[in-house]
């Protein structure tokens, strides 16, 4: 009546189709690989600037933009590494990312220089991605403690050692 599933023959189709997911994803990880190069090489030659803009005259503001600006590279690092070994992005780190370089934006360009309308909708963005933070860290507790970034990283995980064993089974 039914037939064993061991038996059943593995279509061309599934093969091939299996084969260019894995090709698009190697493809897609040195993308990501040559921008963490390239953002780690822009970083360096920040960090330089920066430390040619602490000679003197010595500019408050220009001082503060790079190390903000910096600190908003170090985060787009940590962004992409976390895409690497996980494939997929952190919600956590693109909201940090996103605060600081509105912040950035607000202490270089300066609050009194600023209209008040794009005052008004920096503080209202800001608010916004600091509900979007906070609901990020509260709301896990109220699924079961289930955290749903890192449900996904076990299951990506398990996922990959289950095709590894079975590659090494092979």
């Amino acid at each position: 009546m039914y037939k064993p599933v061991d038996n059943t023959p593995i279509s061309l189709y599934e093969i091939n189709r299996s084969r260019i997911v894995r090709t698009l994803e190697f493809i897609q990880d040195v993308i990501v690989i040559s921008l963490c190069i390239g953002l780690f090489s822009f970083m360096v030659l920040q960090v330089r600037d920066m430390f040619l803009s602490l000679l003197p005259p010595l500019d408050f503001h220009v001082v503060t933009a790079d190390i903000l600006f910096l600190l908003i590279l170090v985060e787009l690092f940590r962004l992409l590494i976390i895409y690497l070994q996980e494939q997929r992005i952190s919600i956590g780190v693109a909201v940090e990312v996103s605060i600081v370089s509105a912040l950035r934006e607000v202490i270089v360009k300066g609050v009194l220089e600023t209209n008040w309308s794009q005052v008004l909708a920096t503080c209202a963005f800001l608010l916004v991605l600091g509900l979007l933070l906070f609901l990020r860290v509260w709301l896990p507790p109220t699924f079961e403690g289930i955290d749903p970034e890192q449900q996904v990283s076990k299951r990506y995980q398990n996922f990959i050692k289950s095709e590894l064993s079975q590659n090494n089974s092979r």
